[in-house]
């Protein structure tokens, strides 16, 4: 049974005034109450410390430290002892060097819900990316390209071209909520082994930036990669992916090392 929680009133003085006269304890009002303001975004510039709270909301520190408290474990506030509370940080998608990964379950990964928007599914020419497949520049390719978000928020752009003769099937393919290489894999006998990434920063542009819904000062990462399945070029793929919420790792020993290029 779910008990309710009255709506917290505020006076013309910006305080918070809690019900002090009903069963509800005050930090469970205080708590409902600073969940909604979190939904709400009011605090997107900075979270307002205990002593703040204490006289916002006219409660001891010790209300104000349980719904805190509450907060710190559903990972909505990070409060340490004796540093001001502040906003967690979205969950960042780390991605290893030197391995194909599915973009997709790294997402799934972190116990968030990823799913796409797709922008364009369709066979065309482009003679710029048939060269870099090692093909003929009418040679049609299929063309997918893709919003992808994290639970609702924007993580991507993907634009993913390969030979029709290979990906035919996949025009059949609902996308909005299933994996390329599985697909690739279940529907085209062709599975991703291996090929070579670029990957360095850029500043969006202005369309970009609102597809990703970021600020201009939020960078991305652009990733071109050249799948291959064996040693056969099956996929050119061009991502740019929000900065803010991506970060990429790399392994390496005294013996083997690791090269960036």
């Amino acid at each position: 049974m779910t008990t309710r929680v009255d709506p917290v009133r505020h006076d013309r003085a910006g305080a918070h005034d809690l019900d002090r006269r009903g069963a509800t304890p005050l930090w469970v009002q205080l708590l409902a109450d600073l969940r909604r303001r979190l939904a709400a975004g009011e605090f997107s510039v900075a979270f307002p410390g205990e002593l703040a709270l204490v006289g916002e909301y006219r409660v001891s520190r010790h209300t104000v430290r349980e719904a805190l408290r509450r907060l710190r474990e559903e990972g909505l506030v990070v409060a340490e002892r004796g540093r001001p509370p502040r906003l967690a940080s979205p969950t960042e998608i780390a991605q290893p060097l030197g391995t194909p990964y599915s973009l997709f379950q790294s997402v799934e990964a972190t116990g968030r819900v990823q799913r796409n928007v797709v922008r364009t599914l369709d066979v065309r020419a482009d003679g710029v990316v048939a060269a870099r497949l090692g093909l003929e520049e009418s040679t049609p390719l299929v063309h997918l390209e893709r919003l992808r978000f994290s639970d609702e928020e924007p993580l991507a752009i993907d634009r993913v071209w390969m030979p029709e003769r290979l990906a035919a099937p996949l025009l059949d393919v609902d996308f909005a909520r299933t994996a390329l290489y599985d697909e690739y894999a279940t529907r085209c006998g062709i599975r991703v082994t291996g090929g070579h990434e670029h990957l360095h920063a850029v500043v969006p542009g202005e369309a970009e930036r609102e597809l990703l819904g970021t600020g201009p000062e939020v960078a991305a990462f652009a990733i071109d990669r050249l799948g291959l399945a064996g040693a056969q070029a099956v996929e050119w793929r061009h991502t740019l992916v929000r900065g803010d919420r991506f970060s990429v790792t790399a392994t390496f020993s005294p013996a083997q090392g690791y090269r960036m290029a």
